[in-house]
C-alpha cells in the first residue's frame, strides 16, 4: 500500500486570518491537499481574493467575515464553520495585528488591550471552541486533530516598541504546551510556529526601508525575506497523520535568523 499521509481529502480545516500573509500560504497548501478550508478575514476585496485563488484546487471553499477579538463572533463563525463542513480536523489560530509605539513608555493602553484582544484573546477562544469540538468528537469515538497558534520570534527576541506584540506571542508557547498535555489523550496535538521575517502586509514598511534589508535582512542566512508558501508544507504536515504522535512542539521559521 502507498504511504499517502499528506493526502488530507476528507478533512476540515480552519486557519483564521487566512486571507493574506501567513495564512493563505497555509490555507493554499492544505487545499491542494485535498482540504476542505475555512478561511477567516475581516478584509472584503482579500476575501473574494483568496476565495478566488483557493476555490481553484476544487475542494470546499468557505469564507467568513469574523472578528477574533469578540467572544460571540468567534463562537459563532466556529459554529457556521462546523454547520457547513461537519467537522474540523486542524484549526491554525494565525490572525494577529502588529501595532507598535514611538516607545514603550508612551504606548497607549488602548493599543495595548487591542493588540492583547486579537493576538491573545483571539487565540484563545478560537482555540477554545475548536478544543469543544474535538473533545466531544473524541468521546464520540472520532478521536483526534490538531491545533496550530501563530507565534512569533519577537518571542523570544527583544522587541523594542512592540512589546504589546511580542508579549502577545511569548504568551502563546505555553499555552499551547498545556493544551497539548491536556487533550493528548484525545488524540489531539497542540503545537506553535515562530515565523521570522516574512514578507506580508504587516512588514511591508520593513521591505521597502534599505536600510532594514541591509542592517536585518541581509544577517538571515538564507539571505532573503520570508514568503507566505513558506508555511504552506509545515501546515499539510501538522493536519495530517505524519504528526500523528507529534504535539507540544514550537517550530521556528525564519531562514536561520534566530541561530545566527
Amino acid at each position: 500500500m502507498a504511504y499517502t499521509p499528506f493526502d488530507l481529502s476528507g478533512r476540515a480545516a480552519l486557519i483564521t486570518g487566512g486571507n493574506g500573509g501567513i495564512g493563505i500560504g497555509m490555507a493554499d497548501a492544505l487545499a491542494q491537499a485535498g482540504a476542505d478550508v475555512v478561511i477567516w478575514g475581516n478584509n472584503p476585496a482579500k476575501n473574494e481574493a483568496a476565495e478566488a485563488r483557493l476555490a481553484q484546487h476544487g475542494t470546499r471553499i468557505i469564507v467568513d467575515r469574523v472578528d477574533v477579538a469578540d467572544e460571540a463572533a468567534v463562537d459563532a463563525g466556529v459554529a457556521r464553520a462546523l454547520e457547513a463542513l461537519g467537522r474540523l480536523d486542524f484549526v491554525a489560530a494565525n490572525a494577529g495585528v502588529g501595532e507598535g509605539a514611538d516607545s514603550f513608555d508612551t504606548m497607549s493602553t488602548d493599543l495595548w488591550r487591542r493588540v492583547l484582544a486579537v493576538n491573545l484573546d483571539g487565540v484563545f477562544w478560537t482555540l477554545r471552541a475548536a478544543a469543544r469540538h474535538m473533545v466531544a468528537r473524541a468521546q464520540d469515538g472520532d478521536p483526534g486533530g490538531s491545533l496550530l497558534a501563530t507565534s512569533s520570534t519577537s518571542a523570544v527576541h527583544g522587541a523594542p516598541r512592540n512589546q504589546a506584540y511580542a508579549a502577545t506571542k511569548g504568551a502563546l508557547l505555553p499555552m499551547m504546551r498545556g493544551l497539548a498535555v491536556e487533550y493528548a489523550r484525545h488524540g489531539i496535538r497542540a503545537n506553535a510556529i515562530l515565523p521570522g521575517w516574512i514578507a506580508t502586509d504587516m512588514t511591508a514598511r520593513a521591505q521597502g526601508n534599505d536600510r532594514f534589508n541591509e542592517k536585518v535582512i541581509s544577517r538571515v542566512p538564507m539571505r532573503r525575506w520570508g514568503e507566505p508558501e513558506d508555511f504552506g508544507g509545515l501546515a499539510v504536515y501538522l493536519a495530517s497523520d505524519a504528526s500523528r504522535f507529534h504535539t507540544g512542539d514550537t517550530f521556528t521559521i525564519d531562514g536561520g535568523y534566530t541561530i545566527y
